[in-house]
């Protein structure tokens, strides 16, 4: 039964193609060879250790093999893992397992292969395997996702950066923007979440069964294992170092960067119902793809499907994010397991972010603007012009400004003509004006050409 059209998530059904990407990272094949990575290392490390003799400094060739061993892993050594792990009940017992068996075919290291997992709770490696995956889902699948969004959504900035647009306030006609400035600041806004992704930390610790290297003292007290985990997790595993902890990392950093997800996430959700709304208004058109099927039962209609798709999977995605900043930095007293189950969904939340982000790429990409409609639009609604007149008459300290705009235009259509008249009646200087009368709702757009040109 195990197949696309048997599966029960829509991550490995429907959309199983888009989220290829996360598929040998985030599966449980994933997680299983990163097990096997941090085993290794650690085994490596250990060789390493002047304090450690019992095991010699391997020979870099060696070491390549050894490495060579989670380099060449593959989903049917994860699956021969599985197998193990229906006879020992524990699923980093049977990596343990399963990598002694491996190290025969390294006779020179073979016969210290019980120095696999020393000293290490399971926790020690499951917190280092997750940073790993996650740190490899962001750099190489999330950040060139959302980085290509970001790259669109300038470019549309830059290329409608010329474009007036009435702009809504409480859902009514307010004062004009652009079309390019509407994208620069989403722009803005998701690179200062890119930029946190950039900088960011991922932690792991590797310090035994509540974190005070305990059993490690007691077999050599003469080592400093603090600087020894110090060095597997930084120069080994390319991770930032957690000094303190019960048996589980705390996970605070796996919270931050959620709230980092689901931030970015909700910016484009925000982004999607606007481009839904600029649709409905007709000031999108979108591109007719040959033999899609807009409506079963009307034939006329072009649906925004694919920002609908792009904010209901963001929204997915933002449900487990935020449970996971909530639960995960929560442990009764030195661990319990209630971490793990949460954590075997990370990749979840990632898979559907990506449809979200693959959906809306897609929709940004079909969009044609309708600037007769933009422009009819406008020429609709020269009521908010009050706003620049009554601020003028303010600088000219006319009475009661605000009071007498208001009293002109409130819930009114205003045409040209009822504005020029309104100007000509008031006690300003001819130039002045003569300036006010130049306004139309397509001019009056402020800086917004140049903020859109220089995001």
């Amino acid at each position: 039964m195990l197949d696309a059209i048997t599966a029960l998530s829509p991550l490995d059904g429907r959309y199983s193609r888009q989220t290829s990407p996360l598929q040998s990272i985030m599966s449980e094949y994933g997680l299983v060879k990163a097990r096997i990575t941090v085993e290794i290392e650690w085994f490596i490390a250990l060789s390493e250790n002047a304090g450690i003799p019992e095991v010699p400094t391997f020979s870099k060739e060696d070491v390549q093999k050894l490495r060579d061993i989670y380099a060449a892993f593959s989903p049917e050594d994860a699956k021969a893992v599985k197998e193990i792990e229906k006879t020992t009940n524990h699923d980093v017992k049977a990596v343990e397992y399963w990598l002694k068996n491996a190290f025969k075919a390294v006779p020179e290291i073979a016969e210290y292969s019980e120095f696999i997992h020393f000293a290490c709770t399971s926790e020690d490696i499951n917190n280092l395997s997750y940073a790993l995956m996650l740190k490899e889902s962001i750099n190489n699948v999330v950040k060139p996702e959302l980085s290509a969004i970001i790259a669109t959504l300038r470019s549309m900035a830059h290329e409608f950066a010329e474009i007036p647009l009435l702009s809504r306030t409480h859902g009514q006609s307010a004062t004009p923007s652009t079309l390019g400035k509407e994208m620069a600041n989403v722009v803005y806004r998701l690179e200062r979440q890119f930029k946190a992704l950039e900088t960011f930390e991922f932690f792991g610790k590797i310090n035994g069964a509540v974190g005070n290297y305990n059993a490690h003292m007691v077999a050599y007290p003469a080592v400093d294992w603090e600087a020894h985990a110090q060095n597997l997790v930084i120069n080994h595993l390319g991770l930032s170092f957690m000094p303190y902890s019960t048996q589980i990392e705390p996970h605070d950093y796996v919270a931050e960067l959620s709230h980092i997800m689901s931030r970015s996430n909700t910016i484009m959700i925000d982004l999607a119902r606007d481009i839904w709304g600029y649709i409905s208004l007709g000031y999108f058109k979108q591109k007719v793809i040959e033999g899609e099927v807009g409506s079963s039962t009307m034939p006329h209609k072009v649906n925004p499907i694919d920002f609908e798709n792009a904010e209901g999977n963001f929204g997915i995605s933002n449900a487990l994010f935020i449970h996971f900043a909530e639960k995960l930095p929560i442990s009764r007293w030195q661990r319990d397991l209630s971490d793990s189950t949460v954590l075997r969904s990370l990749g979840s939340a990632f898979g559907y972010t990506l449809i979200a982000y693959k959906s809306l790429q897609k929709g940004l990409g079909k969009l044609e603007v309708n600037e007769a409609i933009i422009s009819k639009d406008l020429d609709l609604n020269w009521e908010v012009l009050a706003e620049p007149i009554q601020t003028v008459m303010r600088r000219y300290n006319i009475e009661s400004p605000y009071e007498k705009l208001k009293a002109l235009t409130r819930g009114q259509k205003i045409s040209a003509e009822k504005l020029s008249l309104f100007i000509d009646s008031l006690e300003l200087p001819e130039d002045v004006k003569v300036e006010l009368k130049k306004l139309t709702p397509h001019n009056y757009i402020g800086k917004a050409v140049e903020l859109a040109k220089k995001i």
